[in-house]
């Protein structure tokens, strides 16, 4: 075991102030990321956890983030000439009025839910892979509704209940979970109650189209072949390749970058000016120890290295804190209806930028080594 780390682990509380602002540097930018990643995800998670092994889209539209992505109707059965395809149906969603009806001493709530369609038999391209099966049917009553169970609460409503949608009465008959979001409260019902609402889903231009296939396999491959005949008049992806599109186009939104710079920039000062000041303070309550290796014979550059070793096991032990932190957050945060999706390019991002703070950190707390004078010892 080295000098630095069996001083680090000897004397560890003298360090522990720089562990923990670098642990919360890492932790305050891997949660800001994965809480706007998370946002994206439950709002699009009906779509995303779908049996859809392609998404067609318009040509140039690559997510459903702030686009026009309707398609003409005629691409539907373009798709359907791929021998492979077994099942296509439009995403279908709308914005609708909600109003409960309140039982006595209950206030009634008036606020606007994202809908969310859905064909309810069995196996439908359209269908969550996660809905059970008393889920599914009970969508296929006509006027039958679900919620999630967070937002039961700020809908007054339980299961059950009566209320109203654009004036027409549904009623809630499956509570969901893993549905919740952080804007509007999300409503999934099937498409026959969706015309019910006054929805109509398709006419001469139709919502973005899910593909099932025979192989999930051959999906890449499939996509290829469906871009192939497109000719300008749509494109094909992937569930992951749309998963992932929707994540960055949140993340590329100028208000979200700015957000997510400040908070780079943040942790970056926090980590540097309370690291540099605390590795400064630790060795100068060791700077006997230091004079008297320099007494023995060991060069000020052996020290140097010493302490540039001592910095970097700091900084492991911070990175290692940060990813801990975070994952107990996103648990937290999970149970309350707030999703954090934490990727990694983005972990790999923050563990270099931890560890960088660090060096950095450490050579600017090199400094105090010149007070280590072997002549101190005499006194």
């Amino acid at each position: 075991m080295s000098l630095a780390l069996a001083t680090l682990i000897y004397e560890w509380r003298r360090y522990l102030a720089a562990i923990i602002a670098l642990s919360f540097s890492g932790m305050m930018v891997l949660a800001f990321s994965g809480l706007f990643a998370g946002i994206i995800h439950a709002d699009l998670a009906t779509w995303e956890r779908s049996r859809a092994d392609l998404i067609i889209l318009p040509a140039n539209v690559k997510s459903l983030v702030n686009n026009n992505s309707s398609l003409p109707a005629r691409v539907k059965p373009l798709i359907y000439l791929n021998p492979e395809v077994v099942d296509v149906e439009s995403i279908s969603g709308n914005g609708a009025q909600w109003i409960n009806i309140p039982k006595p001493g209950q206030k009634q709530v008036q606020t606007f839910v994202q809908i969310f369609g859905v064909e309810p038999y069995t196996n439908s391209v359209t269908l969550p892979t996660d809905f059970t099966e008393a889920e599914r049917t009970a969508l296929m009553e006509p006027g039958g509704i679900a919620i999630d169970a967070s937002a039961m609460t700020p809908l007054g409503a339980k299961l059950g209940d009566k209320v109203s949608l654009n004036g027409e009465s549904v009623w809630v008959r499956a509570i969901l979970h893993n549905y919740q979001s952080a804007e509007q409260p999300i409503v999934v019902t099937s498409y026959a109650t969706m015309r019910l609402l006054g929805m109509e889903r398709e006419g001469l231009r139709i919502g973005p189209l899910m593909v099932s296939i025979k192989d999930p396999k051959r999906a890449e491959i499939v996509r290829d072949n469906l871009n192939a005949i497109a000719h300008g008049a749509f494109k094909a992806q992937t569930l992951k390749e749309f998963n992932r599109a929707n994540e960055q186009a949140v993340m590329s939104q100028q208000i979200i970058g700015l957000l997510l710079d400040f908070s780079v920039f943040l942790a970056t000062l926090i980590g540097i000016g309370v690291t540099s000041q605390t590795l400064r303070g630790a060795i100068l309550s060791n700077i006997r120890e230091f004079a008297s290796l320099r007494a023995l014979g060991i060069s000020m550059g052996s020290l140097r290295l010493i302490v540039m070793e001592l910095s970097f096991w700091v900084g492991v032990a911070g990175t290692l804190a940060a990813l801990l932190l975070t994952g107990g957050i996103a648990l937290m945060a999970s149970s309350i209806g707030l999703p954090i999706v934490v990727r990694l390019p983005t972990t790999a991002f923050v563990c270099v930028m931890m560890m960088i703070i660090a060096i950095i950190s450490g050579a600017m707390a090199m400094g105090i080594l010149k007070k280590s004078q072997p002549a101190d010892l005499l006194r």
